[in-house]
């Protein structure tokens, strides 16, 4: 079965600071037409950092669509044309003052793909030094260390809400279970 939908016509309805709003008429693969309100966004970076003593960064911050103060890994929107990578070490030392000396690529993750083109480009550090923080102007934020097992809990009981970080969690678990599986000979998979 075909599952493309074809864009016969886009109209911009809102143009705000950060997000963009367009209301698109598409051909459906069965040939009717239908409706798709997009929220355009120029997508983000995530990072778990994670400490020698197996701690995470973590910040808290009030997160005004659902009034109150939400626990999230260090993230950030992409300026415009910015590389990705670049963003995230930007992120982490904005966020928690950290600059790290090792990096892994965690893959992209698409928050909500009913409503948004928003891409999130997840990472994972270690070897982390310290620094000074310095958010930006209008961010106002909390940090904090808390165990990554705890975290792991969070994400299960739904004591940590952020969709990001909770995946970025559970992919690094995943990660250090393979990579602890490859030291002690295995081959990792299972």
């Amino acid at each position: 079965m075909e599952l493309w939908e074809k864009t016969t016509e886009s109209r911009r309805v809102f143009d705000g600071v950060l997000l963009h709003l367009d209301v698109d008429t598409v051909a459906l693969p069965d040939g009717h037409q239908a409706v798709r309100e997009v929220v355009r966004h120029p997508g983000g970076v995530c990072v778990l950092p994670l400490h020698a003593d197996g701690t995470v960064s973590v910040v808290r911050q009030f997160r005004y669509p659902y009034g109150e103060v939400v626990t999230e890994l260090p993230a950030g929107k992409l300026e415009p044309g910015e590389d990705p990578f670049d963003a995230i070490r930007r992120e982490l030392s904005e966020e928690t003052g950290f600059t790290a000396g090792e990096w892994h690529d965690m893959g992209l993750f698409y928050p909500t793909p009913g409503y948004t083109d928003e891409r999130l480009h997840l990472y994972f550090a270690r070897d982390l030094t310290p620094g000074a923080t310095h958010p930006d102007e209008e961010e106002f934020l909390e940090g904090d260390r808390v165990a990554l097992d705890r975290l792991l809990e969070w994400a299960m009981t739904g004591e940590l809400k952020d969709g990001k970080s909770m995946a970025l969690v559970l992919k690094v678990q995943r990660f250090l279970e393979r990579e602890a599986a490859q030291r002690e000979g295995g081959n990792g998979h299972g």
